[in-house]
């Protein structure tokens, strides 16, 4: 059977959908990790954030607001109130730019490094309710890698 046949017999089948399998796989991660996650005070978005400052490492290192935004793919309208409730936990401070007043960057607090210390174990964790193999995830990474580039 040709692809034509099988979108045109098959195609709105919701069983056929990648959209529903990535969507019901989304909904399924995040109650995985919303447990997790609250041990630590954080709300799935939250360590999303917390991820990239981490990846400075550091409380000397700023990132921009715009900058996070790219990483994350999130809008500064998205971004603005999660990043509002980051620093009233204490976990991060916004201010503005000396040389463009227009940015806002983010560093790191203190509270906010030692966080990381408490989160080392949540990739081994989550990993584990997968049942794949590391090579199995690094081939199903690079799959979904290639799948955003092709739709992007």
């Amino acid at each position: 059977m040709n692809l034509s046949t099988m979108i045109k017999n098959e195609g709105l089948q919701l069983e056929n959908q990648l959209c529903f399998r990535l969507y019901s796989l989304t909904k399924l991660m995040g109650r995985h990790y919303a447990p997790v996650l609250k041990k630590l005070g954080l709300t799935y978005p939250q360590y999303l954030v917390m991820l990239v400052l981490w990846e400075n490492n550091n409380i000397t290192s700023a990132i921009s607001v715009k900058q996070l935004g790219d990483k994350l793919d999130l809008d500064s309208g998205t971004l603005s109130p999660l990043l509002k409730r980051l620093e009233k936990q204490q976990l991060l401070r916004r201010h503005r730019n000396p040389k463009d007043e227009r940015s806002v960057e983010i560093k790191l607090t203190n509270a906010g490094c030692q966080l990381k210390v408490e989160a080392q174990g949540i990739p081994a964790q989550m990993f584990s309710v997968t049942g794949m193999s590391i090579d199995e995830l690094h081939k199903l990474n690079s799959q979904l890698d290639n799948l955003l580039a092709n739709m992007s």
